[in-house]
């Protein structure tokens, strides 16, 4: 148990909403399920998300302690596109957690790489062992694995310089009048919502080139390319120029396509192997349900 405490000074509105901005280290949900779980006290009285602080108001979480995720080897199956002693490809399901958090403990394509291959880098923490880079739990799609701490360094490398090729296939919500654009706008966290990234001024650098594939009555499919790597950043910067990915829960609209999560599919992916420097590209194709969408689209446009 850790105690936190806090006294308002000048701050006004809704406690939920004034602990949230004042504990940044912490999520928005998180502070809510410390108030409901009444571990949030206000001058020694238990209060509820919507008190309205007061100036010296004494506040005091009580915050529990940490839970310890380990990742454990679990018997899941796996889409092993390409594999060496050195690196694999896998193509991730929708639906599948990259590796272990506080809302995922197992079943994540960690605890199946662990089941598969005792061999795998440890340059990340205990918990993403030969994790490069990652994709969202409801982005489907090809991932490179490092089976090695050597081979790690060479992978990460080419992503940091962007040499790696990264190419995702996105159905978007209307339709988008022009072939080619590049979105090049910096990505960090909302200031509104902290489970959203957004474009902001102070935001790591962020560059996504799109390509119009097909065209339908109130869709677009889309190629997208990853110049940089930011989190959600397809995500970000199709909602950024009003195109938000069709089935997206956080950042596209309420009523959409009804699917496994956002159209978004990492269908191709490239780089230069560690050890042979044989240049190597790999595509997936894209997930049973992307394809019965888009066939009923085309219905509506015959």
């Amino acid at each position: 148990m850790e105690l936190l405490n806090y006294t308002i000074t000048d701050e006004k509105g809704r406690l939920d909403k004034v602990l949230t901005e004042a504990f940044k280290q912490f999520s928005r949900s998180q502070i809510q399920a410390w108030l409901k779980s009444e571990r949030v006290t206000v001058n020694n009285e238990i209060a509820r998300a919507n008190y309205k602080v007061k100036v010296d108001d004494k506040i005091v979480i009580d915050r529990p302690e940490p839970q310890v995720i380990e990742a454990i080897a679990q018997d899941i199956p796996l889409d092993i596109v390409y594999e060496d002693d050195q690196v694999m490809v896998i193509n991730k399901p929708q639906g599948m957690v990259v590796h272990p958090s506080m809302g995922h403990p197992d079943g994540t394509l960690v605890n199946a790489l662990m089941n598969h291959s005792d061999k795998l880098s440890t340059i990340n923490d205990v918990i993403r062992p030969g994790i490069v880079h990652r994709i969202d739990k409801d982005t489907s799609g090809l991932l490179m694995v490092a089976k090695n701490d050597e081979a790690h360094l060479y992978l990460a490398d080419q992503l940091k310089e962007r040499k790696a090729l990264r190419k995702y296939v996105a159905l978007v919500h209307g339709v988008i009048p022009h072939e080619k654009g590049s979105i090049n706008a910096p990505i960090g966290r909302s200031k509104e919502n902290r489970q959203k990234q957004a474009v902001v001024k102070d935001g790591k650098p962020a560059i996504t080139h799109f390509e119009v594939l097909e065209r339908f009555e109130k869709f677009t499919l889309v190629e997208c390319q990853l110049e940089t790597g930011r989190t959600h950043q397809i995500r970000v910067h199709m909602d950024y120029i009003g195109f938000q990915i069709a089935g997206d829960p956080l950042y596209g609209p309420k009523k959409s396509l009804k699917g496994n999560g956002q159209f978004l599919h990492a269908r191709t992916l490239g780089f230069e192997h560690p050890t042979s420097h044989e240049l190597m590209t790999f595509e997936s194709e894209l997930p049973e349900i992307f394809v019965e969408t888009l066939e009923e689209l085309r219905k509506n446009i015959d």
